[in-house]
């Protein structure tokens, strides 16, 4: 059985008929069983304009977790650097860096996390992700006491040394990740398409750097941990509706958050399931033996150091219960062992 850091990603979801306040007990509550059960980290991800997920001040979310758990690492899965001024994102880790200490981390990624109308909204320059590459080095500059801007320091930020890591989907992350030596996250859990290729780019290509002396690779997965393989086989058939709902609801006029179950089997009918079993390639779902299995053989798969788990089941008792059945499933508690990246 692997023995590697299990972490999670969670996109604090808004269910139906449920409030943002809501959603946010639910994280803490996740993170609280994350911290008890021994998972190495909870991240959250910068989204914007989506009405099912909550995590869009993902700096606030991250702050309001941190005081209600202990030991356990946060970070941000990750903040669209693009969207932002490095050294607004600096002063933000860097006050949650002094907040709790040697616990956050920050995931930097460079989509804009949103659609077009959203990023006119943001007032993002549409070219902003053309310089992603620099705002990554003056943004580490911030955390590290080292700025690249004379005269401007990260306050609070400066000497922070905040770990950063890059997310991407694609070959670009990959290979920015591997010229920075930082570590590289892979979207695998929505964006499956590149997972090999780009993980050969990262390790082929990584070059040490003082933060990191060799590759460190985490790949995304959902997970479906329940009772029963019944069980989880009902949480894939509301996963697969919730999918087609949220990227085919606007097509229809209408919120995904709106659109009923018969509606969500009618888009999946009509041509929505290629999609979004693409997306949902990779899925550990079942009872713990089956969970287990799975697993073992993904990370033989992508020989990850780390393993970023989505547990996207509807409710916060079904996301708590795969929490908890992963962890029997993979002895988390393991993980702790490891050196922190």
């Amino acid at each position: 059985m692997m023995s590697i850091p299990v972490s999670i990603l969670d996109l604090a979801p808004i269910g139906r008929n449920e409030t943002a306040r809501e959603s946010f007990i639910a994280s803490v509550a996740l993170a609280q069983s994350a911290e008890r059960l021994g998972y190495r980290r909870v991240w959250y991800a910068e989204h914007h304009n989506i009405p099912g997920i909550a995590s869009s001040a993902t700096s606030v979310l991250i702050a309001y977790v941190g005081a209600h758990t202990r030991t356990i690492r946060l970070g941000a899965g990750g903040v669209m650097l693009p969207n932002h001024a490095p050294l607004t994102i600096a002063e933000q880790f860097g006050t949650l860096a002094a907040m709790y200490p040697n616990r956050i981390d920050l995931g930097l990624g460079r989509a804009p996390g949103s659609d077009q109308a959203t990023m006119h909204a943001l007032r993002r320059d549409v070219g902003s992700a053309e310089t992603f590459p620099e705002d990554v080095l003056e943004l580490q500059g911030y955390l590290t006491g080292a700025s690249v801007v004379p005269g401007v320091d990260a306050i609070p930020g400066k000497g922070s040394n905040v770990p950063l890591y890059i997310l991407g989907s694609s070959l670009y992350g990959a290979r920015l990740a591997a010229s920075l030596g930082l570590p590289f996250a892979f979207a695998s859990h929505f964006a499956p398409a590149a997972l090999h290729a780009a993980l050969a780019a990262y390790r082929g290509g990584f070059r040490p750097s003082t933060q990191l002396d060799k590759p460190y690779v985490m790949v995304g997965v959902n997970v479906l941990a329940a009772d029963t393989t019944e069980e989880s086989e009902a949480q894939l058939v509301n996963v697969r509706r919730a999918r087609a709902s949220s990227l085919f609801a606007r097509q229809l006029g209408a919120s995904a958050l709106e659109l009923g179950d018969e509606e969500a089997d009618r888009i999946l009918a009509s041509g929505a399931a290629a999609p979004v079993d693409e997306m949902l390639t990779y899925v550990a779902a079942g009872a713990a033996d089956d969970v287990r299995s799975y697993l073992d053989r993904f990370v033989e798969l992508t020989e990850a150091d780390e393993l970023i788990t989505v547990h996207p089941a509807r409710s916060a008792d079904e996301r708590l219960r795969s929490v908890s059945r992963l962890a029997d499933a993979m002895s988390v508690e393991t993980a702790g062992d490891r050196p922190m990246v």
